[in-house]
């Protein structure tokens, strides 16, 4: 097991390098759908940093491309994380989901900001969001539903499957092979 406990942001460090045929995701939360998709990741050319609160949640063994982070507060992770990060929410609480969008949002430094949920979920964050300061333009970053369109399904492996193509098309957009 890879775990890193971080309970000060300002301690946590990514030291390993990210190769350059790697590109960075930032899966946070563990659940159902997060245990579904680190093993398709693991195929992939891309370097998995997985937060979430409950270290319970975390399987047993990592794909060799992830590290686990043990965080009480997700959120403050994010002035921590790698530049162009492409980052997913999918934690098992809305109130956490909003925190991480809105750090994420302040600090402007991702690539890709997805978020698990519905049109319905997506309206009701962006009401808060604003609520809380953010431009109609800099929500317009905030993706959600996440996963490609052509696969919609409420199975986590389904979910899974359909994220996991969407990053990669967006990264192979960015980095042709």
């Amino acid at each position: 097991m890879r775990y890193e406990y971080c309970a000060d942001p300002q301690q946590w460090q990514h030291p390993d390098a990210i190769n350059a045929n790697q590109f960075p995701i930032v899966l946070f939360g563990a659940g159902h759908v997060g245990q579904a998709l680190a093993p398709i990741l693991a195929t992939q050319h891309c370097r998995l940093y997985w937060v979430d609160s409950r270290e319970e949640q975390f399987p047993a063994e990592l794909p060799a491309n992830a590290k686990a982070y043990i965080a009480p507060n997700p959120a403050s992770l994010i002035e921590a994380l790698p530049d162009n990060a492409y980052l997913l929410v999918m934690t098992h609480d809305h109130a956490l989901d909003l925190a991480i969008c809105d750090a994420a949002l302040r600090h402007n430094r991702f690539r890709f900001l997805g978020l698990i949920g519905s049109q319905t979920k997506l309206g009701k964050f962006r009401k808060h969001l604003l609520d809380k300061g953010h431009s109609h333009t800099t929500l317009e970053r905030l993706v959600c539903p996440i996963g490609i369109a052509q696969i919609r399904s409420k199975q986590p492996a389904h979910i899974a499957l359909a994220v996991a193509a969407q990053l990669l098309a967006l990264h192979l957009q960015e980095n042709p092979l």
